[in-house]
């Protein structure tokens, strides 16, 4: 099966399968894979972005979450750091230069593995709110690490390869 016929079965009614995923990733631009992977991020069929979220963070390695969680905080904001208090997240971004600038904040690995998942959930719901454009650079980040993305299951992925089938007829 060529690359647009496992494609345009997921345009027209979408399949679980983690293999068609990885031949799909494997064949297109990351950048047309990356939008196709912020588009199950926002969808309504899928679970919150804060959900998700916590599925990719915890199928990532320890650099693809210092990198993930970086772009959250970047995202969202002193006001919503503020908000987290005094959690791991609150400490570390305190602890930065700057105290609280988020624009220059970069987590090592052993930062972000301070952070707890409701602590996850609560930065990138607030990024979501503050900055609906993370959705689409979450989705470029993990369009670079494809393999990670299965982790948020198989509507996910069917929903991001009807995507790409779409982006790819244009």
């Amino acid at each position: 099966m060529n690359l647009m016929d496992l494609l345009k079965q997921y345009a027209d009614s979408p399949t679980d399968t983690h293999a068609d995923f990885d031949t799909v990733a494997r064949q297109v631009p990351p950048d047309v894979l990356g939008s196709g992977i912020a588009q199950a991020l926002r969808s309504d069929q899928t679970p919150s972005f804060g959900n998700m979220i916590g599925s990719l963070f915890g199928g990532s390695s320890p650099q693809q979450r210092a990198g993930l969680l970086s772009e959250l905080i970047r995202a969202a904001g002193p006001t919503v750091l503020a908000s987290l208090g005094g959690g791991a997240l609150g400490k570390l971004v305190q602890g930065m230069k700057g105290g609280s600038s988020a624009q220059s904040t970069q987590l090592s690995p052993e930062d972000a593995s301070k952070v707890t998942p409701d602590e996850l959930t609560q930065i990138a719901s607030g990024a979501e709110k503050a900055d609906p454009g993370i959705i689409d650079k979450i989705g470029a980040f993990y369009g670079q690490h494809p393999d990670v993305f299965k982790a948020v299951g198989g509507l996910a992925m069917a929903i991001a390869m009807g995507h790409i089938a779409k982006q790819m007829k244009q």
